[in-house]
């Protein structure tokens, strides 16, 4: 394996790429705005694999997620804002800066205290970045984060200044209270805006409740996700080796093959564990 630095040739790819007389013409097309939705495509592929484990998806995942932010930096360069050096400068001394225990004489006891010491930088950045506006407890938290994220973000944010149960059982008494709001709108026939707006408030409710028992209802999400995927292909494959599909079943028989094939799962992680895990 060669030990020459792999990211000049990138950096002139991209350029080459961009090049407006003789680069790709799709390329050359996109800007901050298109890009954008790839950039959060391709971040989730390593959140994938990282699931997975699987070490190979995760290097070539990563080399995505990188050109990524090749891409944009260049755009930024063609704009005269900044180029890539300029990022990877920014990033370091952000991590030097926030590391004072590691690059300086600051002394932290241990994880939880780095995870406090880490939250006040951020938040001592965010006010100086503010300047004469008034700071929030929620500033820095994205808008183009998934909603999920950033739900249990915003939450984590307000718990640190003390808005937050104290306990789980009040959780599970607002979602119940979120519920009957969704009932009583369905009741009304009321528009979709606001059947929108119960059903925003029942999964915000929801993620109070992971964020309470320490889960992430993102990775949380999209577990069950591949779970129903995986039932589903399962229950179409046993239908389809009967010469039928799920169409021509009524849902009753529907429902019945989805529990067989919950029940075979079941047994197929009892006899291989390993090979089940992540189920």
């Amino acid at each position: 394996m060669s030990d020459a630095p792999a990211l000049p040739p990138l950096l002139e790819i991209m350029a080459r790429l961009r090049d407006p007389a003789a680069g790709c013409p799709w390329d050359r097309e996109q800007n901050f705005r298109t890009i954008a939705p790839y950039t959060i495509e391709e971040a989730y592929e390593v959140a994938e694999a990282c699931e997975r484990g699987d070490a190979k998806a995760l290097k070539d995942e990563l080399g995505d997620l990188l050109f990524q932010v090749v891409f944009h930096a260049r755009m930024a360069e063609e704009a005269g804002l900044f180029a890539f050096n300029d990022v990877a400068r920014a990033i370091t001394e952000k991590m030097l800066r926030r590391h004072p225990h590691v690059f300086g004489d600051a002394l932290i006891a241990d994880a939880a205290a780095q995870t406090t010491a880490w939250e006040a930088h951020k938040a001592a950045e965010r006010a100086k970045a503010a300047g004469s506006t008034q700071p929030s407890a929620l500033d820095g938290v994205g808008t183009a984060l998934p909603a999920l994220t950033r739900a249990l973000k915003l939450q984590r944010r307000a718990a640190r200044v003390g808005f937050d149960w104290p306990e789980v059982p009040p959780i599970f008494d607002k979602i119940d209270e979120e519920i009957d709001e969704v009932r009583q709108e369905l009741a009304d026939n009321a528009e979709p805006a606001r059947l929108e707006d119960e059903l925003g408030d029942l999964l915000f409710a929801i993620v109070n409740l992971a964020r309470r028992l320490d889960v992430d209802p993102e990775q949380a999400l999209r577990s069950s996700c591949r779970k129903f995927d995986r039932r589903f292909r399962h229950m179409e494959t046993a239908i389809a080796g009967e010469g039928s599909s799920p169409s021509e079943l009524s849902l009753d028989e529907l429902e019945a093959r989805w529990q067989r094939a919950k029940a075979e799962e079941r047994r197929a992680s009892i006899v291989d564990p390993v090979e089940t895990k992540e189920r």
